[in-house]
C-alpha cells in the first residue's frame, strides 16, 4: 500500500490546533502550509508525494493509515514537532 499526503509541520502545539481549527472552517490547506510550515515541502504546499510503509516515522504513518481519502489527521506530534495531515491518495 501506498499514500499520497501533504503536511503542515510546526514546533508548537498552540499554533498547530490554531491550524487546524482554520483549516476545519474553510482555511486553504496548500496556503496555510506555505506560510507556516517548517518542512521544506512548504514550496509544494505541504506535498510530500506518495511513500509506502515505512517511509515515514511511526505515528505520521499511522495517523495517515487512519485517515480518510481527500480528509484531514488531527494534530499528530513526531520527534520533528506537530503535524497536520492531509491525505490526498491511497494505491495498492
Amino acid at each position: 500500500m501506498e499514500w499520497k499526503a501533504s503536511h503542515i509541520l510546526v514546533k508548537d502545539r498552540a499554533q498547530a490546533d490554531q491550524l487546524l481549527k482554520r483549516l476545519k472552517t474553510g482555511g486553504n490547506f496548500e496556503s496555510l502550509a506555505r506560510e507556516f510550515s517548517t518542512c521544506p515541502s512548504k514550496s509544494h504546499g505541504g506535498d510530500l508525494g506518495w511513500f509506502g510503509t515505512g517511509k515515514m516515522v511511526p505515528a505520521f504513518e499511522n495517523a495517515v493509515k487512519r485517515t480518510g481519502l481527500g480528509s484531514l489527521t488531527d494534530v499528530v506530534q513526531t520527534q520533528f514537532g506537530y503535524h497536520i495531515i492531509k491525505v490526498t491518495g491511497k494505491r495498492e
